[in-house]
This record gives C-alpha cells, structure tokens and sequence, in this order.
C-alpha cells in the first residue's frame, strides 16, 4: 500500500474545518476524522475484510461520539438514535437501490443482450471504448448504480469474464460521469434538484465529463484489449429474451419515475419516507411471476451494501460544520475528498452553505468518488460483482487514468465555461456573491 495514499487521506478530511467545541484533536485533527480515516485506511489495507473493518469503524465512532461529543441531534445513545432517525430515509433508499439494483442487473444479463451485443461493438479496443460510452450515456437517463451493474455484466460477457481492474474502475467512472450533469443520474444531483437547483445549471458539468470520458476511456480501453481482447462473434444461438429484458424497462421506469413524481410533486415529503428503494422493489416483486428474480444474488449483495451504509454513517457523524469558501479551487478539492468521503453529506453541506457553481460542483463530487472503489455507491454495487476491485492499492495502479481525466475534464470545463458562482438558490438574484470569472 502506497503511504502517500495515507497522508493525502488525512490531509483532505483534516482540510474540512470542523466545530471549535468538537473534541479533542491531534495535530489539529478533530480525533472523529482520525477514527474515520483509519476505518478508511483499514478497508484500503484489509480488502478481503472490508465489511468487518466498516463495522468495526462505525462501532469504535459511534462509541466516541456518545460518549464525548455528542451529535447535533442531542447527546449520548439517544442523540445517536436521533441521528439515525434522521438518516434513515437516505440508508433505506440506498439499501433498495443496491439490492434491487443487484437483482436488476441479473435480470439484465439473463435477457440474452449481452450475448448479443458483441454482433454491433467493434473487434478492437474501440469496442471496449464504446461500451464505456454506452455506460456513459444510460446513467444520464437511469442512475450511476444500474448503469454500472449493466456495464459490468455486459463486460462479463463480450471479455469471458477476464476483465481488468482498470477497465472496471472505467465502467464505474462512465457512470458517475454520465449522472453528474442529470437531476435524475446521481444521488448528489437529485439532492440539487430537490433542494431547488435548476437542472439547466447541473447540465454544465457534462463540459468536463466528456472530454474526462475520452481520456480514462482511451486508456482503460486499451488496457482491456491488451489483457483480453472484446470477443468478436456473439454467442452460438444467442437470442434476447423480451421478457426479462421488459422487466429491467419496468423496474428502471418504476425508479425514475417515482423520483420524478415524488420530488416534482410532493417534494415536502421526500425526505420522510424512502419511495425510490420501496418503489424499485415494489416493481421486482410485480414482475416475479413472469420471470423469477435471482434471489441467491441477495446475500452477497446485502454484505456489500452493508459495508457502504456504514461507510455512510460514519461520514454523517464527522463534525463538519462548512466547506472552504466556495471558489473553483475548493470545488475541485472537493473532488478528491468525495473519494473517500460520502459526496451526499459533502453536496448537502454545498446547498446549505450556497456560492457554489452547481455544475461544477455536480461534476467534482460525482466524478471524484471514481478515484477509489467506495467513493460512490457505483463502485461498491461493481464490487459485488467483481470482488477483486476491493483493493484500494490495484484500483490505484490500475486505474490512475481515472484522476487524469477529472483532472483535464475539470480545467476543460473551466477554460470553456468558466466559474459562475451561484446565490444560495432559494435567494433573490441581486443577493449572489462576487466571485473572480475563470474563462
């Protein structure tokens, strides 16, 4: 394990200015961020032990919290209590999601398109490329998780399940690239959209999440053809089974448009009641007389997303307070901590605290969290697939072209449209700050 991964984790949640009366610190660190980042070090140390190092994390920080800090919910076990209370909607929506997700996926792979798809992807590394554009394009219109799931599972088949680590974390950042510019492609953007960010200026991220498409794409592509090339003929006899493949249209519908219709209509009551996830399964359990669900898939899947809400627990207790001053300089810094800190308490901290450019942040915090495997909820749903991505040290190596391209797509972005800070959205327009134009 690289000891620089190390220190730069430290050094990006200790970049997080924390409440004067939080507790003690060490060097200047709140101890809550060193309990978190050696949670985050030990997944990145123990990757055959994730899900015991997460719970291990959670129960050491819950402990703390009750006992010295308390949370802003109240103090001591029942202030914990409230503060999962307060978190459960969140919790239970991603727990659907990723289950129902897993089942989705399944549902996918039995349709017989993947096995089909390779009669219309080119022989070459250029087939590997647009798989990860077609990725790329069905999370702007679903959700990053499905979209990774169906690309992993279509790479499962056209490569014969020789997949490298670096093309995986290439399927996961396509997913989180196409769903930075939608309010219906991340959780991060919907949580915009619902709090009263205008989609039109989400939209703005896909100026960096293009061009970061081509490069991470070129790459990963040309990684995956060297390790084992796209196979050229479909399978003997492959034929696509409507359907299942109906199935997967149904649920993915059910999903969308339950968060179109609840956030449009009933937006004062989202946040109390997890509709999405109960929506998705609502959809899998309509459907499974016509095509029986793969229901083995669900112990598995269920330890992975376990290992990601407590990853996401442990995030929503740090005391963080505010980000840096909103500029384009702590936007992009902000990529990176999304990498290893839950971008949904990092976006809810943005909305509150406002002179953010929203696509540029869109952008940041959904494509940062590409950089390391459980900086999204994308990567982890892909691990439940593909075990072997659950090594931080492999994800780096082999995917180093994932933060070359945020890189470049970020300062393409602000060459091309520049840094437009905005009020705090639900403000007048003659109440937005000043900020320097970058053009």
């Amino acid at each position: 394990m690289d000891k620089r991964w190390i220190w730069t984790t430290l050094g990006l949640l200790a970049s997080l200015p924390a409440h004067a009366d939080d507790g003690p610190a060490v060097l200047g660190i709140p101890l809550d961020f060193i309990l978190f980042a050696a949670t985050l070090l030990g997944v990145a140390l123990f990757h055959h032990h994730t899900l015991r190092v997460a719970l291990t994390g959670l129960f050491v920080i819950s402990l703390y919290k009750i006992g010295f800090t308390g949370f802003h919910e109240g103090a001591g076990v029942l202030g914990w209590l409230a503060h999962l209370q307060h978190e459960w909607v969140v919790l239970t929506n991603l727990l659907g999601l990723l289950l129902g997700f897993a089942i989705l996926a399944r549902h996918f792979e039995d349709s017989g398109v993947p096995h089909v798809l390779p009669r219309f992807l080119p022989d070459d590394w250029k087939g590997g490329f647009l798989l990860l554009v077609m990725v790329f394009v069905m999370s702007a219109f679903l959700d990053n998780i499905a979209a990774a799931l169906i690309g992993g599972t279509v790479a499962a088949s056209v490569f014969k399940r020789r997949v490298h680590i670096g093309y995986l974390a290439a399927i996961v950042a396509a997913s989180n690239a196409g769903g930075s510019g939608s309010v219906v492609g991340d959780t991060t953007t919907t949580m915009m959209w619902i709090d009263g960010v205008a989609p039109v200026d989400v939209i703005k991220a896909y100026a960096a999440a293009i061009p970061a498409l081509f490069v991470f794409g070129f790459f990963a592509a040309r990684q995956q053809h060297a390790y084992q090339p796209i196979q050229k003929d479909a399978s003997a006899g492959a034929k696509v089974d409507w359907a299942r493949l109906g199935i997967v249209a149904w649920i993915l519908l059910a999903a969308i448009g339950t968060n179109i219709t609840v956030n449009t209509l009933f937006p004062e009551v989202s946040d109390n009641f997890p509709f999405l996830g109960v929506a998705v399964w609502v959809a899998i359990l309509f459907a499974a007389p016509f095509r029986k669900p793969e229901w083995s898939l669900l112990p598995d899947a269920t330890k992975g997303s376990i290992f990601l809400l407590s990853l996401v627990v442990c995030a929503s207790m740090m005391p963080v307070e505010k980000l840096p001053v909103a500029s384009w300089e702590s936007a992009f810094g902000l990529g990176f901590v999304s990498s290893v800190f839950d971008n949904i308490p990092l976006t809810a901290l943005a909305l509150k605290q406002g002179g953010y450019d929203w696509g540029v942040l869109a952008y940041a915090v959904g494509f940062g969290g590409s950089m390391i495997w459980f900086g999204s909820s994308a990567g982890v749903a892909l691990s439940n697939l593909f075990p072997e991505v659950r090594s931080v040290g492999s994800w780096l190596k082999n995917g180093w072209h994932i933060a070359l391209g945020y890189i470049i797509g970020f300062f393409i972005m602000l060459a091309l449209v520049g840094w437009h800070p905005h009020a705090p959205h639900k403000a007048p327009v003659s109440a937005i700050q000043s900020g320097t134009q970058v053009h």
